[in-house]
């Protein structure tokens, strides 16, 4: 089993994964420091536990929109499936995501 150290908010964790996933390890850990990064520029945020909180729930909304859209394409016939998006539609789409992820968390600020 690999350690993996990796840093979140200026604070490192010792991490065990299986041997080679350790890049997988390093990107998922760039999500989340990339997630509290953007509620920290929101400002008002109190507390190591709230950024990690507020960050998992950003990630958890960004997941939830990607697997209804993954359901609904399982779900539509193969015979209408819709070709794949191109790449503008695809930016598009996860900069909408990202937007309402920073609704999500602006809304969580307010008191």
């Amino acid at each position: 089993m690999a350690q993996v150290t990796v840093k979140i908010n200026g604070y490192s964790y010792m991490v065990g994964c299986e041997d080679g996933q350790e890049p997988h390890l390093i990107a998922m850990a760039a999500q989340v420091e990339s997630r509290v990064d953007s509620i920290k520029a929101l400002g008002n945020t109190s507390g190591e536990a709230r950024l990690l909180v507020l960050a998992a729930l950003l990630l958890s909304d960004e997941l939830h929109d990607v697997k209804a859209e993954l359901e609904a394409l399982r779900a539509a016939p193969a015979k209408s499936a819709r070709p794949a998006k191109p790449a503008g539609e695809l930016a598009k789409t996860m900069t909408r995501v990202n937007q309402r992820a920073e609704e999500i968390a602006a809304h969580l600020e307010r008191p």
